[in-house]
């Protein structure tokens, strides 16, 4: 067993504990510190023990999470660190203990202390985003991730390579706004929940749909490590189908000073047949290039200003960049692919992956929708210009439960890709609430019926609510299989701001309180629901 006393001579960070050493001694932390303490989180480093406990013993109602730092004299110094501290005696030695809310400023103060807490850029690893609207699936995430993680031919449970990188806090600022969280809030559950499940190998943190520069300021005030950039308002959808003297005009008009380009010089660079591996070639006739210009133009060269301004904002910080143009009326064709590749370097933009409209259709929540073929087919074109252009991963946005075409991108991109996903993890939720709270499942499946037609206007869906089922007429051991049928899950898949942000009559945000009890009250029903889900994501990405 290991001894509490002799891993406080410790200054440099001691490897991660085995279960079979952890347990004993997170029951003797647990009886120290007066609350349960999550096992995998016991660090030691600096001369001190690092640990996270939840507020009450075992079999006592849920409380709040505390951060537990045990020492005599730590190597570096705990002043930052906001909390109570007091003594206590460990086999005849006086101990101090301080015992510290889990707010954003003590986060920061871990990831100094803990640096493997801190957010990290990701590079071109295989990653994979994991989304979180509530601030509470980290754990269930690091679980999913750790069952990839591979030793000999075998997957377990071991702190080895990783073959697929984290991002475990991202959001978008349109669901920040939704459900009333803030950047801070967002690297502040993520860097808590990593520090829960002791996960030690690294993790990105997206700033995710970024527009415009006052957004980019408050993420890297955050301390996002990455920054997915949307210029989706600036791409001309209608140049997808103009006639060729519409786009001749649309293309003078380009902000050619901001683009630090000519017509003449496009051209000159463009208006030829390009070669690139695997056979394939991308051709640009006139009206090619005019329409790839004007539909995307505008767009490169606001993502160009956003780069800028993040490059200054950030001095010398490590950071990256994702560009996202997916969230748009128009597929992206190879050869528009290829142009914003060519100009985005052009112009100097440093970027990691990139997320083209695919064809078919990503609606959120449920599988692909499409021909499976021929979206294999235009991947593996995208594949190849991404490797040509960059090398860069591609980007699959709306990624949840894509399941049919994972194992057709992993294909293709030969590993440079990442997959983002978000909704899910908040559907996952409701699955354990299905389980723990039939009642509060089937007053937020009725809500959505009311809800659905206003809050889809953002999304792309096409769920028919007479065709999902009402929660009157079911039982509720058939209330989780709600969660599989495409038309409720789609309904209560995008109604989740509505859900987290309404109040009854006496102003209490009526959902959200009994969706955060619950799930805290049982929080293990839904790390086991997303450690199951998230298997199947990321699966084929091995």
């Amino acid at each position: 067993m290991t001894d509490l006393l002799a891993l406080l001579s410790s200054q440099d960070l001691f490897p991660s504990l085995p279960e079979k050493d952890a347990l004993p001694l997170a029951q003797q932390l647990s009886q120290i510190a007066d609350m349960t303490v999550y096992w995998r989180s016991i660090t030691a480093v600096h001369n001190a023990l690092f640990f996270l406990g939840r507020n009450g013993m075992e079999g006592a109602p849920p409380g709040g999470k505390q951060l537990g730092i045990l020492y005599v004299n730590a190597s570096c110094s705990l002043d930052e660190f906001d909390g109570d501290e007091c003594g206590t005696i460990v086999r005849g030695r006086a101990l101090n203990l301080r015992l510290c809310p889990t707010t954003y400023p003590n986060a920061t103060a871990l990831h100094r202390a803990v640096p493997f807490t801190r957010p990290r850029t990701l590079g071109l690893e295989t990653s994979a985003g994991c989304g979180d609207r509530l601030g509470l699936a980290t754990p269930g995430h690091v679980r999913a991730i750790r069952k990839t993680v591979r030793q000999g031919a075998g997957l377990v449970d071991a702190d080895t390579v990783c073959p697929i990188a984290p991002i475990f806090a991202q959001q978008s600022i349109r669901e920040m706004e939704r459900t009333h969280r803030t950047p801070e809030d967002v690297v502040n559950d993520g860097t808590w929940g990593v520090f829960q499940e002791g996960w030690r190998q690294g993790y990105g943190a997206d700033a995710d749909h970024l527009k415009d520069t006052a957004s980019i300021d408050s993420c890297v005030a955050a301390g996002f490590t990455f920054y997915t950039f949307d210029p989706r308002d600036h791409v001309d959808n209608a140049a997808h189908t103009d006639d060729l003297q519409t786009l001749k005009q649309k293309v003078k008009a380009l902000p050619w000073q901001r683009l630090s380009d000519s017509q003449v010089a496009m051209r000159e660079r463009y208006l030829r047949t390009f070669s690139i591996e695997g056979g394939y070639t991308v051709e640009f006739k006139e009206e090619t290039l005019l329409r790839a210009a004007a539909k995307y133009g505008r767009a490169l060269a606001h993502v160009a200003d956003l780069f800028g301004h993040l490059a200054r904002k950030m001095g010398s910080a490590p950071f990256e960049v994702e560009v996202s143009v997916d969230e748009t009326d128009t597929t992206t064709s190879p050869e528009e692919h290829f142009f914003i590749a060519g100009e985005l370097k052009r112009l100097g933009v440093e970027w990691v992956s990139l997320a083209p409209r695919y064809v078919g259709r990503f609606e959120k929540g449920v599988d692909y929708i499409g021909d499976l073929d021929f979206f294999e087919a235009e991947v593996a074109k995208h594949a190849a210009i991404a490797r040509c252009c960059g090398p860069y991963k591609l980007s699959i946005h709306s990624g949840s439960d894509k399941f049919s075409i994972y194992p057709i991108i992993a294909r293709h991109t030969q590993g440079l890709v990442h997959l983002k996903t978000a909704g899910t993890s908040y559907l996952e939720a409701l699955r354990a609430i299905a389980g723990v709270d039939p009642q509060l499942f089937r007053d937020i499946l009725d809500f959505a019926f009311e809800r659905y037609d206003t809050d889809k206007a953002t999304y792309h869906v096409s769920a028919d609510p007479s065709l999902a089922p009402r929660s009157r007429d079911l039982d509720d051991g058939d209330l989780t299989a709600v969660l599989d049928d495409f038309h409720a899950r789609q309904m209560l898949h995008v109604t989740f701001g509505s859900v987290l942000t309404t109040r009854d009559e006496t102003g209490d945000l009526y959902f959200r309180n009994r969706l955060f009890a619950a799930l805290r009250a049982d929080e293990e029903a839904y790390y086991r629901a997303l450690e199951t889900h998230f298997e199947r994501h990321l699966e084929a990405f091995q």
